[in-house]
């Protein structure tokens, strides 16, 4: 009781504090501006958007005869939830670069039909990736074990999602959905990345992929690799220039691996080992290993006693 007490006493002149700081630290205030999309109604898209692209797998279980008037429930709900939230980030950005919004509800409403018209393009990506991972991972006994339980899966699925809505050009919400998958999963591919079909990550944390990075066909990569850039220190200069690398076809590419630069190319069927660090392209078909350092044991010798 008295520490409530002297809490009510304290209070006031706390708050007084905090909201005085705010005139010094504009930069990470948002107060009076236009009403920022809502984290929380994006992750819930995303997981309408599992219900959907896996039905059966997540939400409610369906059959043949209310699958139909389940999906038109769920589409509907997705169709609300990302109108309302693309509408609020286009309006964001036309007064962040101080441009008059007239069209943002118009603009959102046709990036919705855009998305969703591209379900059934997401899906069939979604079950290459899917039996991808089955013929990749002698440990997988079925499809629905990767379904509900690959990290790997669950990732590349949010970024199927959030790269369809990044290339409709709406700010914000792609990297929202990815920065959730990152945090759930720690797999953090960036939704202007461009993968192609029958992607597997294998184990999968810590695993990066860049804005520019190009991935193609059939491509397997494990725990712990990098697609970076390789000159990061520039930072907003480089914005809109290639700075990833590009991995071609039947790639695969082990635990640890390091691979910087836009300029840099990994050549279809090329395998590059684990914790090796590549900064210059490697041919189709090569193999990059890591040389392990000899260890050398010396022996002191002994003090007389």
């Amino acid at each position: 009781m008295r520490d409530e007490l002297k809490m009510k006493g304290l209070l006031p002149g706390l708050v007084k504090e905090i909201v005085e700081s705010y005139e010094h630290t504009k930069e990470i205030n948002h107060i009076e501006g236009s009403a920022l999309p809502d984290r929380d109604k994006v992750v819930e898209i995303v997981a309408v958007m599992m219900g959907i692209l896996y039905p059966g797998y997540f939400g409610e279980k369906v059959d043949t005869t209310t699958v139909e008037f389940h999906i038109g429930s769920e589409v509907g709900r997705v169709h609300r939830l990302l109108f309302e939230q693309i509408s609020r980030s286009i309006e964001h950005e036309c007064r962040r670069v101080s441009r008059v919004c007239t069209l943002c509800e118009d603009q959102a409403e046709e990036a919705v039909i855009a998305f969703i018209s591209r379900i059934p393009v997401m899906r069939e990506m979604l079950a290459l990736d899917v039996q991808a991972a089955f013929d990749g991972d002698p440990a997988a006994k079925s499809l629905d074990e990767i379904i509900f339980s690959y990290p790997g899966v669950f990732a590349i699925t949010i970024y199927r999602m959030a790269h369809e809505i990044h290339r409709l050009g709406v700010p914000l919400i792609p990297r929202i959905m990815s920065e959730y998958a990152h945090a759930v999963t720690g797999i953090d591919i960036h939704p202007g990345a461009t993968i192609g079909r029958s992607f597997f990550i294998d184990h999968g944390t810590g695993i990066v992929i860049g804005e520019t990075a190009e991935i193609g066909n059939n491509v397997k990569i494990y725990q712990g690799v990098t697609l970076g850039a390789l000159a990061p220190a520039k930072g907003q200069a480089l914005r809109g220039v290639k700075r990833h690398p590009t991995i071609r076809d039947n790639a695969t590419i082990y635990s640890g691996a390091t691979i910087l630069g836009g300029e840099t190319v990994i050549g279809e069927g090329a395998m590059i080992g684990g914790n090796v660090w590549v900064t210059h392209s490697v041919p189709a078909g090569a193999r990059v290993i890591f040389e392990a350092a000899a260890q050398r044991v010396e022996e002191r010798p002994q003090k007389k006693q």
